[in-house]
């Protein structure tokens, strides 16, 4: 995922240091080059043997360490970053970077480097709130480095209120954000359906389907990775909403379909992989309910077609791709279901197909335009997610 990107931690002095033995593991299990500088203050909170025993890389801490070789190491460290994070960022490193001050050797690489600079404020909540430490973030902002807001909570030294050092998953986002991926859809607005939407019946029970979300979240995410603006309209699911997305939370067909109605004329890409519940409660007030032991009869009517009204509804230039859950003849119904809803493409799995479909992690599918019939080997959805967009991506340009 990673592979071939170097990461650059830039530690500082804080409690919250610990996090980021947790971080630079993670990172190296996605396969990026992962080197830790440290100042001498951080070196009392966490052990420079871990930094290298994690990353497999001498962890650098003295400007004038002659144990290298014949280098300016800030400056061939700085060449070869491809992102830097600073975290925990303490507030004298922060006033140091905002003020242009190089006296060590993590501040003299940070402002060596030209790659995008991410900074994790850790601090006391009196100290985080100083207007100094205020203006001094500020400055870094102006200067093109993105701060990462800290959390609020319980901190070290017993004080509740803001500086709390995000979880290591939130630092990791924000890296993969920057470097996951090139930024070939920016500019770009992106539309994604994801999840189940429920049908209530009554105040008790409901009418859904067994989806996750899991597709439509990879799919969403990665737009995001590759630059573009994204909205995610999804159902109910137990997944946490990806970070840098912006998420509208619906529960039925209809709430779907307004969702979309209200900002499908500015999208770029819509892509519905929502598994929608295709029936509905004739009408909830005056429902006909007959109760035997367990059984109940309801009268039902379908939902809004969603797809149908994009394909009818669809501007210029936009791109359409929906998903087809097919558990017989799946290439002749989805090349059937791409002409009748005005498609550019339908993403087709058979959903009984071991490690397709609902609930898993991986997936099998085949993407479907009118001249081709791409058949994809079994693969995460993360993967599956990729691919769509890379099609998606040639057919556009």
């Amino acid at each position: 995922m990673l592979y071939h990107k170097n990461i650059l931690l830039a530690v500082t002095g804080s409690i919250a240091a610990y996090k980021i033995a947790n971080l630079a593991s993670m990172l190296k299990k996605l396969g990026a080059d992962v080197t830790v500088l440290m100042t001498k203050n951080a070196t009392n909170f966490i052990h420079p043997i871990t930094f290298e025993t994690l990353t497999g890389r001498k962890c650098l801490i003295d400007t004038f360490d002659r144990n290298f070789e014949f280098n300016v190491e800030h400056v061939s460290l700085a060449k070869s970053t491809d992102v830097v994070l600073v975290a925990p960022a303490s507030a004298n490193v922060i006033g140091k970077l905002a003020n242009g001050i190089a006296d060590d050797m993590l501040t003299t690489t940070v402002m060596a480097c030209g790659c995008k600079k991410i900074i994790a404020p850790a601090m006391n909540t009196h100290m985080y709130e100083n207007p100094v430490v205020q203006d001094n973030i500020k400055k870094l902002m102006h200067y093109g480095m993105e701060v990462i807001v800290p959390d609020t909570g319980y901190l070290a030294c017993g004080d509740i209120g803001a500086g709390k050092m995000p979880s290591e998953q939130v630092l990791l986002e924000y890296i993969l954000k920057e470097v996951n991926c090139e930024k070939d859809l920016a500019g770009k607005k992106a539309l994604v359906t994801a999840g189940p939407t429920r049908e209530r019946i009554d105040p008790v029970r409901f009418i859904t389907n067994h989806s996750t979300g899991k597709m439509g979240y990879a799919i969403a995410r990665h737009c995001m990775q590759r630059g573009a603006e994204v909205t995610l309209i999804t159902g109910k699911t137990e997944l946490p909403r990806p970070m840098f997305v912006h998420t509208v939370e619906v529960e039925s067909a209809q709430d779907m379909y307004e969702a979309v109605k209200a900002c499908y004329k500015e999208q770029d890409i819509i892509i519905k992989s929502a598994a929608v519940a295709d029936y509905r409660p004739a009408s909830v007030s005056e429902e006909k309910v007959k109760k035997k032991d367990t059984e109940m009869s309801i009268a039902l009517e379908r939902t809004e077609d969603i797809l149908q009204f994009l394909g009818e509804n669809r501007r210029e230039g936009q791109f359409l791709c929906g998903f087809s859950m097919e558990t017989e003849n799946m290439v002749e119904n989805s090349k059937a279901k791409l002409e009748k809803k005005h498609l550019d493409m339908v993403v087709a799995n058979n959903l009984k197909q071991a490690g397709a479909g609902f609930g898993t992690d991986t997936n099998v599918v085949t993407l479907i335009t009118k001249d081709i019939c791409l058949e994809l080997p079994m693969m995460s959805k993360e993967e599956v997610a990729k691919n769509i967009l890379d099609r998606i991506k040639k057919m556009m340009d």
